[in-house]
């Protein structure tokens, strides 16, 4: 396996590794982000035995060392597997993520103090970069689950969002809602929930310029309609499992 970087947006790079292992012979990338700054931003870390190919190639663009804040879309292997290792190869970084990630997980799994980030809360990373953090429980899945938007390239860090099988390029202006649904088809990753649309509608209302996929191609082009239509996909499923539980009940 390799890591390859692409620069995604101004001062937002993607490291991509692909696992051909993955639902054969299609494969899954795996992706973290770099946003720079005054104060370097990582968002996800990768899994704990991708962090050599991942501290590798982040080299080519700035020292690990150099990293001053570590966050992820929530708790689960790929998203932080490798934030201990990231700590350790950044000793002035800071895991950061919402009140429910941290006090649920991190407060024990982080070997550094982490830093809980408020709905809504911006972090400015300087270098003109400021991320906000958006609460998006049980979005696609995860009771502690959330995202980032880095606000001067409207960019929206999707983590689990929009996942898609394949090696695609890594910047495309396709269809990203299409892949996505034929994912959860196989997978069934997604927590559906009633508030699963509204919460991807609020997203929507951030109008990105980009989607920052974890598992698929970024995506450049209008964001706020790919989530609008992964809503009406998600509220469809939500109402065909309520109709399902009702005449399974009606039929008890």
């Amino acid at each position: 396996m390799e890591t390859k970087l692409d620069e995604i947006a101004d001062g937002i790079f993607r490291l991509s590794t692909f696992v051909p292992g993955i639902a054969p012979p299609a494969g899954m990338t795996f992706n973290q982000f770099l946003v720079l700054g005054d104060e370097p931003l990582m968002f996800h870390t990768g899994l704990r035995r991708m962090f050599a190919l991942n501290r590798d190639a982040l080299r080519r663009i700035i020292p690990p060392e150099r990293l001053r804040w570590i966050a992820f879309g929530h708790f689960e292997a790929d998203e932080c597997g490798a934030m201990n290792e990231w700590l350790a190869a950044a000793p002035q970084a800071i895991p950061a993520h919402g009140q429910t990630g941290v006090m649920v997980s991190l407060n024990d799994f982080a070997d550094r103090a982490p830093r809980i980030l408020a709905d809504g809360e911006v972090v400015d990373l300087g270098g003109g970069k400021r991320v906000r953090f958006i609460d998006t429980p049980h979005t696609p899945h995860g009771w502690d689950a959330g995202v980032l938007y880095e606000e001067s390239s409207g960019t929206l860090l999707c983590g689990d969002l929009f996942t898609q099988l394949g090696n695609a390029p890594a910047l495309t202006e396709g269809d990203v809602v299409g892949p996505a649904i034929k994912a959860e088809d196989l997978f069934r990753y997604s927590s559906l929930n009633p508030g699963m649309g509204a919460t991807l509608r609020r997203l929507a209302g951030l109008a990105p310029r980009r989607l920052a996929l974890m598992h698929g191609p970024s995506f450049a082009g209008d964001g706020a309609g790919a989530l609008r239509a992964l809503a009406e996909e998600y509220d469809r499923r939500v109402a065909g499992a309520v109709t399902e539980w009702s005449e399974a009940k009606a039929a008890a």
